[in-house]
């Protein structure tokens, strides 16, 4: 999403994702969840950052993201918060913290934005989660909704299966993405989904669609930046590798390595205290 002509725009609201929307224009999502690397992707101009449970698999070690905790997301969260001076800051609200109740999610969505500093939170479910949704957006705190296939539900879809085919497929998940919008959602992210149902969702809704493996008829894309920059070979079949940062990393730390053993690192010139 560029910023318009004339405008003074120096941070990405809700609004602004609905104009975007409005205009036909795409917007841009990365998760992130450290302060160099938000402070990056927001140099770069991405419109929104995401502190997503992902933390769980990508960074923290986790074989999925069931096992992540709110304690465990705030750190990330609040030095992502304090790197972004211009993107929205999304935090996902990790499993365990927002299904019992519209109490516990808005408890837990208030944690977000009072200690993390998020700007919007993020959690997955369709009409089943619309007092969810209406609770958190009625204290005031935006909401993006997650269809398709639902990581925190990985057990019961049955694996990492793409969602939107099969029938009736289509009509279920249009009916969840209008409930959302219809609860207050601004936007609502559509994972690993059938290409020509997540281009349908779109047409329908008048809130964006972000795209993560739905194709190209989305309103705007998110990947996790570990697979955009290449930090490994694990990287889903939908992701666009635009770097090559794990190859390069491992290098250098050779490189380090040896030159740390030959002798050659610190040169005479890098010793200061003689």
């Amino acid at each position: 999403m560029s910023t318009p002509k004339g405008s003074d725009i120096t941070r990405v609201r809700v609004h602004h994702i609905r104009e975007a929307k409005e205009r036909g224009e795409r917007v841009t999502m990365l998760t992130a969840y450290d302060f160099p690397t938000a402070r990056i992707f927001d140099a770069a101009g991405i419109d929104m950052l995401l502190i997503g449970d992902s933390v769980g698999d990508n960074i923290l070690g986790h074989p999925n993201t069931l096992p992540v905790t709110v304690d465990e997301m705030i750190p990330h969260v609040r030095a992502v918060s304090r790197a972004a001076q211009r993107a929205l800051v999304v935090a996902d609200l990790p499993f365990g913290c927002y299904e019992a109740s519209p109490e516990q999610a808005l408890a837990s969505a208030v944690r977000m934005v009072k200690e993390g500093g998020a700007n919007a939170v993020k959690f997955e479910g369709g009409e089943r989660v619309t007092p969810q949704v209406r609770a958190i957006t009625g204290a005031g705190i935006p909401v993006v909704g997650h269809l398709g296939f639902t990581p925190q539900s990985e057990n019961i879809l049955g694996g990492k299966r793409v969602q939107g085919r099969g029938p009736g497929a289509e009509e279920r998940l249009t009916k969840d993405a209008v409930a959302l919008q219809e609860a207050g959602a601004f936007a609502v992210v559509l994972e690993m989904m059938s290409a020509p149902v997540a281009a349908h969702i779109t047409e329908v809704l008048t809130i964006s669609t972000i795209g993560i493996g739905a194709g190209v008829g989305c309103d705007g894309q998110v990947l996790v930046w570990l697979d955009l920059a290449g930090m490994g070979d694990w990287s889903p079949r939908f992701a666009k590798q635009y770097a090559h940062l794990g190859s390069d990393l491992e290098a250098a730390a050779k490189e380090y390595a040896a030159e740390v053993k030959s002798g050659a690192f610190p040169s005479p010139e890098q010793s200061y205290l003689q």
